[in-house]
């Protein structure tokens, strides 16, 4: 499994705002959004972080201001965020990216424009589902350009460790068998491991399980036993004591806090 995958795998929209913008001076569009999607359709747009051009697509991580000097037209599409996994991709993001559009990309912008002021039964769930794929489209490109994102993806050593820990978090790790499937001994793997990611690979893990946990509280009707065993616990008990340990709040508490 690519935590790439992971990542863009959460993200899902419902009832996210799209809209077309006019910004003729001295106008300025202001939003808070966790990630907003900017893509000028005529005219050059300024932000607080940079400039987006036609041609271009914008993600802004948190509150932006919006402007420009001529008469331009935006596309706006505000997503908000969910789910302990979705904000680790947060964190990874600069808090403003800008790529040219590609033909994929491009096709989806101008039919979510197309469709953003239609009234048709349903609307709502297709501009949900046409932003998630422009989002996707872009920061897939985006990540693209990243050698080094996610960390320790592409080397070598821990590449193969963090595929299998992605692949199958339930799975009764340990040192030694994530050793074996890098093919190296236990002290180089813990050695690389904190050295590239900046903590033990069995650290990684439980961090990996524990936000994976609270996503599936959140998601699923599984009762905590079951979300334990997903995540490689073998009991409740032992899953609860470290999942408090890690969020501050009992997977109950988290369950109710994150849904709501």
């Amino acid at each position: 499994m690519d935590p790439v995958d992971d990542l863009l795998r959460t993200i899902r929209l419902e009832g996210g705002g799209v809209s077309i913008e006019e910004l003729t001076p001295p106008r300025r569009l202001t939003g808070d959004a966790p990630l907003t999607l900017l893509s000028p359709l005529q005219g050059v747009t300024e932000l607080t972080d940079g400039v987006v051009r036609v041609g271009e697509t914008a993600i802004v991580r948190g509150a932006f201001t919006a402007r420009s000097h001529e008469h331009s037209v935006l596309l706006v599409g505000a997503y908000n965020v969910r789910g302990a996994v979705a904000h680790r991709l947060l964190d990874i993001l600069p808090p403003m990216l800008v790529l040219p559009d590609s033909d994929d990309c491009t096709a989806t912008r101008d039919f979510l424009a197309s469709q953003s002021a239609s009234c048709a039964t349903g609307q709502q769930v297709v501009l949900d589902r046409l932003l998630e794929w422009l989002l996707v489209c872009t920061l897939r490109a985006w990540f693209d350009q990243q050698p080094a994102a996610p960390v320790g993806w592409h080397d070598e050593t821990l590449g193969p460790v963090l595929r299998a820990m992605h692949a199958a978090p339930g799975r009764p790790w340990t040192l030694a068998a994530l050793a074996d499937t890098a093919g190296v001994s236990r002290t180089t793997l813990a050695e690389r491991f904190v050295k590239v990611v900046g903590k033990p690979p069995l650290t990684y893990l439980k961090d990996w399980r524990m936000t994976l946990a609270a996503d599936l509280l959140a998601e699923s009707t599984s009762t905590v036993a079951a979300v334990a065993h997903q995540v490689g616990y073998a009991d409740a008990f032992g899953f609860s004591a470290a999942f408090k340990r890690f969020h501050g709040v009992s997977p109950t508490e988290c369950r109710t806090g994150c849904r709501s």
